[in-house]
């Protein structure tokens, strides 16, 4: 049985994690981090991560920036392996996410959706075999309350195609202004906002007379939980210190 430490267990996607512990056979979580100590679920719920030194195999965050320090000095202390799915990390906080990853297996992944990390090897491989001689366009549609645009998720397909591409590509997100024709080195990037659209990426990859296109709808945020259990599983079974990612993941199925 895989003992799960949920950080961040009273928030949205905390008891999302908690509901597909609940759910799923081999699986469960046996304690809760959080500023809120209500106890929601079967497991007891701590403010301080140092307050629990009870059984647990890996730790999954999604808290928040600011209780890094805290809960990455818990993990290396307990020697527990932790996956990272809070965002917004100052330069600092990475530097002390690396080190502890020498100590300590750390898992980080800027998005956790299997799905979309399966689109982002696609799309590497692709643009491997295209290589310079077609046009390729970025376009994520998300909900009207996001406020950044492009999406980060937009910036990572953007970039694992660059690390691909036989050239350095020019990232491009709006023509309105543009009077010439399309260079060949450009990757365009577009955003559109809408309803409660949870989160669409679709890669186009146009050539002469063909097209291509690589997509991904999220359709619940419950994927990226999901997401984060599978890392999770991942995790606790890595026997070496190091910091994971997504990709090694998807490199393992």
């Amino acid at each position: 049985m895989l003992k799960v430490v949920i950080s961040g267990c009273n928030g949205r996607m905390g008891q999302v994690v908690t509901s597909i512990c609940e759910a799923e056979e081999g699986i469960t979580a046996v304690a809760g981090f959080d500023v809120n100590t209500a106890k929601r679920s079967s497991y007891p719920v701590y403010a301080a991560p140092m307050e629990y030194q009870g059984s647990a195999d890996v730790v999954v965050d999604f808290s928040n920036a600011s209780a890094l320090t805290p809960l990455l000095a818990y993990c290396v202390k307990r020697k527990l392996p932790v996956v990272l799915c809070t965002t917004g990390y100052s330069a600092d906080q990475l530097d002390e996410i690396r080190a502890a990853a020498e100590t300590i297996p750390v898992f980080k992944s800027a998005n956790m959706s299997l799905g979309v990390n399966i689109l982002l090897d696609l799309v590497r491989r692709a643009a491997k075999i295209v290589g310079s001689g077609w046009d390729i366009e970025v376009l994520e549609r998300h909900h009207n309350r996001k406020v950044d645009a492009p999406s980060g998720t937009a910036l990572m397909i953007a970039d694992a195609l660059s690390e691909a591409l036989p050239y350095e590509p020019e990232y491009v997100y709006d023509r309105h202004s543009v009077r010439h024709p399309r260079g060949k080195q450009e990757i365009g990037i577009s955003a559109m906002r809408g309803g409660t659209i949870v989160g669409d990426h679709e890669v186009l990859f146009a050539g002469r007379d063909e097209i291509i296109e690589i997509r991904h709808s999220a359709l619940s945020r419950e994927v990226f939980a999901a997401g984060a259990v599978r890392a999770a599983a991942f995790l606790a079974s890595r026997k070496h210190p190091g910091l994971y990612t997504m990709e090694d993941l998807v490199a393992s199925v």
